[in-house]
């Protein structure tokens, strides 16, 4: 049995512009350094389990808060969803631009997926084996893992054997907490979504997919 301490990453300026982010790899902001701060001290002695990141920017920055000195271990498979051309653009810009595209994406077919992207069953499938490779490696431990929202909306999805079709189904906030064990494959989650340590800190902004889809 292994515990996973889900972490997504702190703020950006695209998730504050509710923008399509994927693969960009761009730096937290002002107020995701600070969540990352927070989330530290939060953790305290925790942080000095194993720490594994994703190897993008804003997720690295998030790790090395925790660490402070020391370098978290890499992992790729944990990326945000490749959403091809359309990384970097808000909802408004693609419906204008892609209107064949967006019409497609906010169907939620699982297998659909932008021009040069991946599927959310593509999507899903890396992040289960990237997923439970650490949890074999770690087999009895507790891992912290910083990642990306889609990624954690993979593994909720799994934990709830929710279907790859359809919105996301659960509130997945920037420096929040997520607990899940494992054990021979399944996911149980623990904790979801505590964010406690930023009380009194700007509003998120919400990415609601199934207001997305009615646009």
């Amino acid at each position: 049995m292994t515990e996973l301490l889900l972490i997504r990453h702190g703020e950006t300026d695209l998730n504050r512009e509710l923008r399509f982010q994927g693969q960009i790899d761009v730096p937290l902001n002002a107020v995701g350094l600070e969540q990352a701060a927070r989330l530290a001290a939060r953790l305290g002695v925790q942080a000095q389990r194993p720490v594994v990141s994703s190897d993008l920017t804003r997720a690295r920055q998030t790790a090395a808060a925790l660490l402070g000195d020391a370098s978290p271990a890499l992992e790729p498979g944990l990326r945000e969803q490749n959403f091809g051309q359309m990384d970097g653009m808000r909802v408004a810009e693609i419906q204008s631009a892609h209107p064949q595209a967006w019409a497609c994406w906010s169907a939620f077919d699982a297998d659909y997926a932008f021009a040069g992207g991946e599927s959310t069953r593509q999507f899903h499938a890396r992040v289960l084996e990237a997923v439970r490779a650490l949890a074999q490696k770690h087999a009895g431990g507790t891992v912290l893992v910083v990642t990306h929202g889609g990624v954690l909306d993979m593994v909720y999805r799994s934990a709830l054997s929710l279907s790859l079709h359809g919105p996301r189904q659960c509130l997945i906030p920037n420096a929040a907490l997520n607990r899940v064990r494992l054990h021979e494959g399944a996911i149980e989650i623990l904790e979801w979504a505590d964010v406690q340590h930023l009380t009194d800190m700007p509003a998120q902004p919400v990415y609601d997919q199934s207001r997305l889809a009615q646009r």
